[in-house]
């Protein structure tokens, strides 16, 4: 997030919510927003092809077709530029590609961009004046947005709406995309992406892996490594032999489950590290087992950047550790047996940390936005948000005041492309994905919460009455779900949350997991799997 929790629920004007279940999956947030919308007047946006709780609490929900998300914001864009509702000074000072953007929303009137998005064209001229009129506003997006072969493409059009109204550097604004889980930011923040060290050091970048490999004493590839979805590919094929996996259930969260199930069948030998015994660990030739958030030390950086101080609550059971103790171990091991050479003089090459200020201590000397994070002042309670360059930084609540990290902010225009799979004649319905309130992810932890079990105990399908009586479906009936890739059965929720046409699952139950129907195919850069469209049919079982 380029903003604050706070400052967005304390000084936006206007609160423009896309491809986000907020309520349901960041609820914290979603209460602040609502507070929000109840207490101070903030307007509220909301996009979604589903009439999700928080769009109960808008003053606009813009029902859009699933994999519309870039017509409907350059739409959008289109009315504020021919309304001259754009902030010309900041666009002039601080930005650059103004034209070329222009050039391409002059197409999406909001007669195209209704006939694409299904959003009536009063609708869309509503919102852009609302968005224009109520400023500083902030822009929350989540999965909804990166899950499709568009995601990069939709992340850019989102900050240009933002560039474009000035909402950017300042309280209240901002492109905030939620992260789904508690540490999700932080394990970005420390390398966990393919093409990226720490801080968002790119491995391509040969200054940046010489310091590495200096710290380190080990050569590096300057290579990008392998995304989730590729490892998997290349399992099948041979080209990956092994997979550690640590917790991660691939078995529940990756697209298209068959195919999974054939990769991890193919792989030669595969190590899970997890708390619970998934649908993944049946694959597995190596358990280990480890330690859950409430029984380590550590640190995790939330979705608002902030860096917390993690404690641990209660002791492990049986032998379950950290995952910090079970990497450094293996670590070692592999140094003893010579599989790695490492000079032994480089300063962080021992593997022997003491525990998490020691690993803080490297993340400090390695970490440029970190650099000033340090254990000594988390423990005495110092609310830092990165980037915190150094010691006496009291850390960034707001990112690109004054200027943008790369000097000017650029729009970057991108036209609507349809996702990779629509419904035809065999498979006349779309599919959408998502998660629900009582549920996090594969279930591995909710599952087993009686009370949350008690309260959602079933896979369900919403499906609109219209489709369900075409198929002759009742409530709580059994239907089966099919795509090209697989099928699932569920029971149907039969509502009008969602519009005829369109029906929506979640991944939480391994054996009606939506995933099963998915469609794999990736936006060429992220190389995210398009999660949320794909084609599917019903049919009554019984």
């Amino acid at each position: 997030m380029t903003n604050s929790i706070r400052d967005i629920a304390e000084q936006s004007q206007c609160i423009f919510i896309i491809g986000s279940n907020t309520t349901e999956q960041h609820p914290v947030i979603g209460t602040k927003i609502r507070r929000a919308k109840r207490q101070r007047g903030a307007k509220l946006i909301v996009a979604d092809p589903r009439r999700i709780d928080i769009a109960d609490y808008a003053d606009l929900h813009l029902q859009h077709k699933p994999g519309t998300d870039l017509a409907l914001l350059n739409g959008l864009m289109h009315i504020i530029l021919r309304q001259g509702w754009e902030d010309a000074d900041f666009i002039a000072e601080r930005t650059e590609g103004i034209e070329e953007l222009r050039t391409l929303v002059a197409k999406y009137t909001p007669e195209v961009a209704s006939a694409i998005t299904g959003v009536p064209a009063a609708d869309l001229e509503q919102a852009a004046r609302m968005l224009a009129e109520n400023r500083p506003g902030s822009l929350l997006y989540a999965m909804g947005i990166t899950q499709h072969t568009v995601g990069v493409p939709n992340v850019m059009a989102c900050a240009n709406l933002q560039m474009l109204l000035g909402n950017m550097g300042v309280a209240g604004g901002g492109v905030n995309p939620l992260r789904g889980q508690n540490n999700v930011q932080g394990a970005c923040d420390m390398g966990g992406l393919p093409n990226v060290y720490s801080g968002y050091q790119r491995v391509t970048d040969p200054a940046i892996q010489a310091k590495f490999e200096a710290a380190w004493g080990v050569g590096l590839s300057p290579r990008a490594g392998l995304t989730v979805t590729e490892m998997v590919h290349a399992a099948e094929t041979g080209q990956v032999r092994c997979l550690y996996i640590i917790g991660e259930n691939p078995m529940t969260s990756d697209p298209d489950l068959n195919h999974v199930r054939e990769a991890l069948q193919k792989t030669e030998f595969i190590v899970v590290q997890e708390i619970f015994f998934s649908e993944t660990a049946q694959f597995a030739d190596v358990v280990l087992p480890a330690a859950s958030f409430v029984e380590t030390e550590g640190t995790f950086t939330n979705t608002e950047r902030r860096i917390q101080r993690v404690r641990k609550a209660v002791a492990s059971p049986g032998e379950a550790k950290p995952d910090l103790w079970i990497i450094d171990e293996l670590a070692k091991r592999l140094i003893d047996l010579k599989v790695v050479e490492i000079d032994p003089d480089a300063p962080w090459a021992d593997w022997n940390y003491a525990g998490p200020s020691d690993v803080m201590e490297e993340i400090n000397a390695l970490t440029p936005i970190y650099a000033g994070a340090t254990w000594q002042r988390l423990e005495a309670g110092a609310q830092l948000q990165w980037p915190v360059p150094d010691e006496w930084h009291p850390g960034t609540p707001i990112l690109h005041v004054g200027k943008f990290s790369r000097g000017k902010g650029r729009f970057v225009a991108s036209d609507h492309v349809s996702p990779a799979e629509l419904p035809d004649a065999e498979y006349p319905l779309m599919l959408t994905t998502g998660r629900v309130l009582y549920h996090w992810h594969g279930g591995e932890m909710t599952h087993r919460a009686r009370n949350l079990a008690a309260m959602y105990p079933d896979a369900l399908v919403e499906i609109h009455p219209k489709d369900a009586a075409k198929a002759h479906i009742g409530p709580g009936e059994l239907l089966k779900v099919s795509s090209r890739r697989g099928e699932i059965l569920a029971k149907a929720e039969i509502t009008d949350r969602v519009e005829p046409g369109l029906i929506f699952t979640t991944f939480h139950f391994a054996e009606s997991a939506a995933n099963f129907l998915t469609n794999p195919a990736l936006d060429p850069e992220a190389k995210i799997p398009e999660f949320k469209v794909c084609a599917v049919k019903v049919e009554k079982v019984g």
